[in-house]
């Protein structure tokens, strides 16, 4: 099974029939998608000019996505190296189980569904890189009452049938799962108490 440098390789070949060269860039996401596969298609697509079913897409288009999601990943992988150090500092401590912190790393363990956005066509606007940066910022932060992407406001408590048994609190501004441990524990309670309403799309 190829790795992700190995499609964005396929990706970039300019000898490559353009057909292949969109099908590799879709298999990157099966290697690492923030918003989750198809959210993240629709994100990169609406960001580069690029028709989700166009079977021969321009390939500078092409080569601009695969860009934002090596960016992206560069990102991602760089916090899983400081999660992963940090845990072994805390294991020569002698702390062997990972706290309750940790739930939303091994949700999100290999980049999928970081972000996580239920509905594919509802997610931030800004660029994955600088989403994933204010995810992570915030998880090295004090818990706050809003959404560390958007800075919304409606953050709602949500079930998610194609994940079960995952629930937790998602933002209607931006569309984001957001991770449990930014919201202070009145957030979370008011995000139960909550209306699960339709998510309506806004810029982040």
């Amino acid at each position: 099974m190829a790795g992700f440098r190995s499609l964005a390789r396929q990706v970039r070949d300019p000898r490559g029939d353009l057909a292949l060269r969109r099908y590799s860039l879709r298999k990157c996401l099966e290697r690492f998608a923030p918003y989750g596969h198809r959210a993240t298609w629709d994100h990169l697509c609406a960001r580069h000019g690029i028709e989700p079913e166009d079977r021969a897409p321009e390939p500078v288009r092409l080569i601009r996505a695969l860009e934002e999601l090596e960016e992206a990943r560069a990102v991602w992988l760089a916090y899983e190296a400081g999660f992963a150090e940090r845990r072994r500092r805390e294991k020569h401590d002698g702390l062997r189980r990972p706290g309750t912190f940790d739930d939303w790393h091994r949700w999100t363990w290999g980049g999928n569904g970081i972000a996580h956005c239920e509905d594919p066509g509802v997610h931030p606007r800004a660029p994955l890189a600088e989403v994933l940066a204010r995810l992570i910022a915030a998880l090295g932060a004090a818990p706050g009452s809003t959404c560390p992407v958007c800075a919304g406001t409606g953050i709602v408590w949500r079930r998610d049938p194609d994940r079960e048994p995952w629930a937790g609190p998602v933002c209607t501004g931006c569309g984001i799962a957001v991770p449990r441990p930014v919201l202070t524990a009145g957030a979370l309670a008011r995000a139960r108490g909550a209306r699960t309403g339709d998510l309506t799309a806004s810029a982040a």
